[in-house]
């Protein structure tokens, strides 16, 4: 069983930047794949980025490639989402994600979520 919390979302202006944190209980941490999706209003849940329980590879959207980073330390059981050069349509709910196994683009399979911080970029 693992128990996420997000937290780190606000309110910035366009081209700045923000750090999401999700803190994980429970002693399996270190071997579920994680990731990040969010959820606009009116919109499907969308895969934003992954990380592999090694943290030796990460995953991105087209639409955040070379702006977030995503990152991961099993030692404090917490994975982050740097977001920088944000931008007006990445204002949504950003949710994090574990499953065993390999990290995966499709939020239908990962089993733990927590339960989301909203994040609203003003342009």
């Amino acid at each position: 069983q693992v128990q996420l919390v997000e937290s780190g979302g606000g309110l910035v202006q366009a081209g700045g930047s923000l750090r999401l944190s999700c803190a994980a209980s429970g002693r399996t941490f270190s071997s579920h794949a994680m990731g990040w999706f969010r959820q606009a209003p009116g919109k499907e849940r969308e895969f934003v980025a992954a990380i592999t329980w090694t943290g030796g590879n990460t995953y991105y959207a087209d639409s955040v490639r070379g702006r977030f980073t995503i990152s991961r330390d099993n030692a404090k059981n917490t994975v982050y989402l740097q977001m920088n050069s944000l931008k007006a349509e990445d204002t949504a709910v950003y949710y994090c994600a574990a499953r065993l196994g390999y990290a995966e683009y499709n939020p239908r399979t990962y089993d733990y979520w927590g339960q989301g911080t909203q994040v609203t970029v003003s342009s």
